[in-house]
């Protein structure tokens, strides 16, 4: 029998409550318990930022935080981010400049894009590949996410 936890946290700009295994990870928690599914589960080892979400500001691999470690935390998902103007140009941007492919890792890709390029609006295409490294794709060889992302922050693709 798992011991269970109420948790409070701000989700996409909503309170939530969910109530969760203390073993639980967020990502578990985001897609069981919540219902949101953007957030994909790949590695489990925080090693290839499919599971990418926005923690306070902070990207991080939701796959490696207990749910229980959510409380009185702001959490960003793909979900909320889609509804953000930077959210929506970097979707359209992955689409136009041929981005995607599978689309296993988009989510965590624009995820860390969006929080990265909201704190550098400037980047340099090297900028770019630095701020994408913990994000792993298996299909596009990288290029063409580089260009979507230098297309939304005003560089020539």
């Amino acid at each position: 029998m798992s011991l269970k936890r109420e948790i409070g946290f701000v989700l996409n700009g909503i309170r939530t409550r969910a109530t969760v295994p203390v073993e639980m990870s967020t990502l578990a928690m985001l897609r069981e318990v919540i219902g949101l599914t953007g957030t994909k589960y790949a590695c489990g080892e925080g090693e290839c930022g499919a599971c990418t979400i926005v923690v306070d500001g902070k990207s991080t691999c939701s796959c490696l935080m207990f749910a229980v470690d959510c409380e009185d935390r702001l959490l960003t998902t793909i979900e909320g981010i889609a509804r953000d103007p930077l959210g929506e140009r970097l979707e359209q941007a992955f689409v136009e400049c041929g981005a995607v492919q599978c689309g296993f890792c988009t989510p965590g890709m624009i995820v860390q894009a969006r929080n990265w390029l909201e704190a550098h609006p400037h980047p340099s295409r090297s900028e770019i590949e630095r701020a994408i490294e913990g994000n792993l794709c298996r299909c596009t060889g990288y290029v063409k996410i580089v260009d979507a992302i230098a297309a939304v922050a005003g560089k020539e693709a």
